[in-house]
């Protein structure tokens, strides 16, 4: 079986149909569907009739919300494993069932589906870390306009292909409201919902920065464990995504407090928080991509220690520092703490981006080793 999961209204639907329309035979089926939780209910098997020949492809679409579904789910493919492709899709990460007790280890990959980037729009999205070092060799044509676009407006498909303003607020309202009052439902109590909500609406002033849960707790007279519960849930729901520091191999390292960003960077007002954003979602769903298909363990944190010295960005490649990245709205002078945790860490490749056309340079590290100086679009080019 094959789990994907990604944020509400990314294109999991729109994925799974065109991948209906390349098989022979398939099935769709919606938990908001009536018909289809009648029939989970009561004869879940005959959702895939075991005959022999082509095997159809099943969609299970948000499935997540069903009760018990990874016990009927895990009976069903158990039982007609050999008479279909499965597929299932979910709003809700679909990865914290791999923890202790998953009663489906072994049965499925977990892939990530996230909003648009540069390189998915250009066609230029590298399928594999190692072409990385050479591509950021070459000077490539500007994709500026799409990199600005996609800054003004985000990745999720609706609102960057439309670029219109207005269904832009129209859609970012209706998103969080949806989120909290639908999905929000399978997770927190009734009476919970509007103070979840505004606590989503205090994450975007927060973004870029090591994350206090005592403030936000303090600002809305919450208690600790009620302030991390509700954190968690909104990571499950893909409405924010964490980073922790890295502390191996540095001394006097940040060791606890994570950073986080919004999936839909679009919602963040300050700028220079909001490029920090987007590069770290491209940079995320490259860490996913090549993680998901097998090149490795790719993982992304941020680097700070307790004198405040701080680097946005981190890739640690199986366990090792693979490429570090310092964002800057327009600044082009080289940040000093990038040099000195490059020195400290020896990444593989060391970059600060810029919000900045036309940009293409090195600059000296130490003897032997050197960094790029680099526009967003033609870094984000392969992301």
């Amino acid at each position: 079986m094959a789990f994907v999961t990604g944020p509400r209204q990314v294109g999991k639907t729109t994925l799974a149909e065109q991948l209906l329309d390349s098989f022979e035979e398939g099935h769709y089926y919606n938990w908001d569907d009536l018909e289809f939780k009648r029939v989970w209910a009561k004869n879940p098997k005959t959702l895939i009739p075991e005959k022999i020949g082509t095997k159809p492809l099943i969609v299970f679409d948000e499935l997540h919300k069903a009760p018990r579904w990874k016990s009927t789910l895990k009976g069903i493919y158990d039982l007609r494993k050999n008479a279909a492709h499965i597929l299932v899709t979910g709003s809700a990460k679909l990865d914290v069932f791999r923890r202790g007790g998953d009663s489906l280890l072994g049965r499925y990959f977990l892939l990530h589906l996230h909003p648009f980037s540069v390189g998915e729009i250009n066609g230029t999205t590298l399928t594999h870390p190692d072409e990385l070092p050479e591509k950021l060799e070459k000077k490539v044509s500007s994709l500026k306009k799409i990199s600005d676009r996609l800054f003004q407006f985000g990745g999720f498909p609706e609102v960057y292909l439309k670029a219109d303003k207005e269904i832009w607020n129209l859609w970012k309202r209706t998103r969080l409201e949806r989120l909290v009052r639908e999905d929000l439902l399978t997770l927190a109590q009734t009476h919970e919902l509007s103070l979840v909500e505004t606590y989503a609406t205090l994450l975007p002033e927060r973004v870029g920065s090591p994350f206090s849960l005592q403030s936000i707790a303090e600002e809305l007279q919450l208690n600790h464990p009620t302030a991390k519960r509700w954190l968690n849930w909104l990571i499950q729901l893909f409405y924010i995504y964490s980073i922790p520091p890295y502390s191996k191999r540095l001394e006097r390292a940040l060791k606890k407090q994570p950073k986080i960003y919004l999936w839909d960077w679009s919602e963040v007002e300050d700028e220079c928080a909001r490029f920090e954003n987007m590069v770290a979602s491209h940079i995320l769903k490259a860490c996913h991509f090549w993680t998901d298909s097998g090149k490795g363990t790719f993982e992304l944190f941020y680097v700070r220690d307790k004198e405040k010295r701080e680097v946005d960005l981190l890739v640690v490649r199986d366990r090792k520092p693979w490429m570090m990245v310092e964002c800057k709205l327009s600044n082009e002078s080289i940040a000093s703490d990038l040099i000195s945790f490059s020195k400290l860490l020896q990444p593989s490749l060391t970059l600060q981006v810029i919000n900045a056309s036309n940009i293409h340079e090195r600059f000296d590290i130490e003897k032997g080793r050197k960094g790029y100086l680099m526009s967003a679009d033609t870094f984000l080019t392969w992301f």
